[in-house]
């Protein structure tokens, strides 16, 4: 008899899912309901096997839907989460508000120090909002996650419906801090081609953290262990950024670690599109050409190059959450069939 080519696959011979509804959830019902059906008549025939990997990828989009609302639905239920996502953008904007001067992109008077610390913090805002959305994502639900896998959950819908869920969130609170930095005259008077610039740099290194984020969930056993990652994340990308000791100044061993830094490639993607470069190079202080002389051609390249591997790092990220998520749950059907 040929071997199920669905969800069940993964259930041992003598346990399938029709007969353990201990372990069923409302969540997996619609992905394994076609299980049911006799095999034979599943996988006899090519056009049957097109019809089960059809079914299959109509199920695996029908548990994404349903995993999104459903983190949709809790994350609205609980007004602390909601409280915590509102108004972290609002503190950082106040800080903005009070550590900056107005007028620091003013071509007549420029302040390129300021320039450059503000895009940075543009981008650790970005990063630290991401990487603190997601460190506590899956590390909550990580035993209703085994219950539910072993029922025919697939992870990579669960992966996406924690992207799919944040990411809108993090993306308003990027424009939030983008309108009002300009209200409060901390951005230049520019037009909607640098602010979609800005805006695009801004929501990838959102994507890249709360990927990084999930992948720290993933990695560790409790919500304790995911709080102490917040500081060894962060330090590095604050040191290895590119913006208190330039790329150019940093030791052969610096600039190598740079290179695995997201924060490094928003860094230099906001500046690019915002034109540091010609700011500093054709701007009234005489500040600016030994600042670009220390920075190289940190900002001389397009805003897309930096947007190209900030989406290969969140997408690293997220396959190698998926691979250790499914590493866990797999660990775990083993460990509860020997009974421990």
């Amino acid at each position: 008899m040929p071997p199920c080519c669905g969800p069940c696959a993964r259930w041992p011979r003598t346990a399938p899912p029709s007969s353990s509804p201990r372990t069923r959830s409302p969540i997996c019902s619609a992905a394994t309901r076609w299980c049911s059906s006799p095999p034979t008549a599943r996988s006899r025939t090519p056009v049957n096997r097109a019809r089960c990997a059809g079914r299959s990828g109509w199920a695996t989009l029908r548990q994404w839907a349903l995993l999104t609302r459903r983190g949709t639905a809790l994350l609205l239920h609980n007004r602390l989460s909601v409280a915590v996502l509102a108004g972290s953008p609002v503190m950082i904007v106040a800080m903005f508000a009070v550590l900056f001067r107005a007028g620091a992109f003013d071509r007549a008077a420029p302040d390129p120090g300021s320039t450059a610390m503000i895009m940075f913090w543009i981008a650790f805002g970005a990063f630290f909002f991401g990487l603190t959305y997601g460190l506590l994502q899956i590390c909550t639900e990580l035993p209703v996650l085994r219950r539910e896998w072993l029922a025919g959950l697939r992870i990579g819908p669960y992966v996406a419906s924690k992207l799919t869920t944040m990411l809108p969130v993090l993306a308003v609170a990027d424009v939030l801090l983008l309108v009002v930095l300009r209200a409060l005259d901390r951005l230049p008077a520019a037009g909607w081609g640098t602010y979609g610039s800005l805006f695009v740099s801004s929501v990838l290194a959102s994507a890249a953290a709360l990927a990084l984020g999930l992948l720290a969930s993933a990695a560790v056993t409790e919500p304790g262990q995911a709080t102490l990652m917040l500081p060894l994340l962060c330090f590095p990308q604050v040191l290895f950024s590119g913006a208190f000791v330039p790329v150019p100044r940093m030791t052969g061993a610096g600039e190598a670690i740079s290179w695995a830094m997201t924060n490094r490639w928003a860094f230099e993607a906001l500046g690019s599109g915002v034109g540091l470069e010609s700011l500093w190079r054709t701007g009234a202080s005489p500040l600016g050409p030994p600042l670009l002389d220390s920075y190289g051609d940190s900002f001389g390249h397009p805003a897309s190059r930096g947007w190209l591997i900030l989406a290969g790092f969140a997408v690293l990220f997220l396959a190698v959450t998926w691979a250790v998520l499914v590493r866990k749950c797999r660990e775990g059907a083993v460990r509860s069939r020997a009974g421990r």
